[in-house]
């Protein structure tokens, strides 16, 4: 059931108003001013409840991600009934938490009951457990009966050797959410594709996550792998779709999108593009002809065959090289300096 449109608008103007709030806060915290006079504000700005509870929350944590809090808004507009927010895609205790926390006290002033978060990447057993601690805190502080008992959901790849280890480790997750390995065994193994959102409206868009593993390249890109004198692949790089292509004869500096020492010179003697469009996205535009199964399938073997005999054995292969352009590098690592929230020592 979705809200009705007072109700929305009465959560909307309860988040602008607690969004305002939570800058003024950090501006006079800047300026140390005492505690108890953060709250003294003129008639005409008194904050709601919610407003107040999210100014305390981020007095205590510090920086969170804003476009996270705004989706969580919007989320909770379409299911004030079913709220259950994915807290990791930055950071969890310093910006999913309390970014869950502000909004699951809006909708508990306007009478509606958060569901939980879920946990997709990290340390399960010490992120549960430290959430649990967390909502047990804005309970006590805010005299709110049961918010300590918000429900805990973990994913992630679950098996029945990772929920031995969570038990034996202990935490506070009340459910699982288990796919792949329930309908798939290790002799059966399933390929996991993950579909990640690199551009909008041709602004790039990155996905932080704890789990390195998780954090998306972002930016539209073009992909091309380079070839060695002995006719073997090299390497596949990324570029940016507005940087030059890699050339025959050049010398390319490849560099591992994350880890900063790992970099290599490459001059390949054959660059092969890896991507091709087949549709721009307008439904204006013509679209090309995909090729048949059987082409795909024949092209892929093609590729498998090219590849050194030691990146294709079964047992403890050399990892292929994945890399990225020295301006796609550098331009990740703004993007990721500039979302990263910052945390606060106290």
């Amino acid at each position: 059931m979705k809200m009705k449109d007072k109700e929305i608008s009465l959560l909307s103007a309860k988040m602008n108003d607690m969004m305002a709030q939570m800058d003024m806060m950090m501006q006079l915290m800047q300026k140390n001013i005492a505690a108890n006079h953060l709250l003294v504000l003129p008639a005409n700005h008194r904050a709601s409840n919610s407003a107040l509870h999210a100014a305390s929350l981020r007095g205590l944590i510090g920086d969170t991600n804003e476009s996270e809090l705004a989706a969580f808004i919007s989320y909770a507009l379409a299911f004030p009934h079913n709220f259950l927010a994915l807290v990791d895609t930055y950071n969890v205790m310093r910006s999913g938490l309390p970014n869950f926390c502000a909004v699951a006290l809006a909708l508990n002033d306007l009478g509606y009951k958060a569901s939980g978060i879920r946990l997709d990447s990290g340390d399960l057993s010490y992120l549960s457990i430290e959430s649990r601690k967390f909502f047990h805190a804005i309970e006590k502080e805010f005299c709110i009966a049961g918010f300590g008992k918000t429900a805990i959901a973990a994913s992630n790849d679950l098996n029945e050797e990772t929920l031995d280890a969570l038990n034996k480790q202990g935490h506070e997750i009340d459910t699982y959410g288990i796919g792949t390995h329930l309908v798939t065994c290790y002799s059966q193994a399933a390929l996991g594709c993950v579909f990640k959102l690199v551009e909008i409206n041709n602004q790039p868009r990155m996905k932080l996550s704890e789990d390195i593993t998780k954090v998306s390249i972002p930016c539209k890109k073009r992909c091309f792998r380079l070839y060695g004198r002995e006719g073997f692949p090299l390497v596949d790089l990324m570029i940016g779709v507005n940087e030059p292509p890699p050339m025959v004869g050049d010398r390319i500096l490849c560099r591992h999108p994350f880890i900063e020492s790992k970099r290599a010179y490459v001059v390949p003697q054959h660059v092969e593009e890896l991507l091709k469009c087949y549709w721009p996205g307008n439904s204006h535009e013509t679209r090309e002809e995909l090729p048949s199964l059987q082409d795909i399938r024949n092209h892929c073997m093609q590729q498998l065959q090219k590849m050194r005999s030691d990146h294709m054995r079964r047992i403890n292969p050399t990892p292929y090289k994945i890399s990225v352009s020295g301006r796609l590098y550098d331009f990740i690592h703004f993007l990721w300096l500039n979302e990263a929230p910052v945390g606060e020592l106290q």
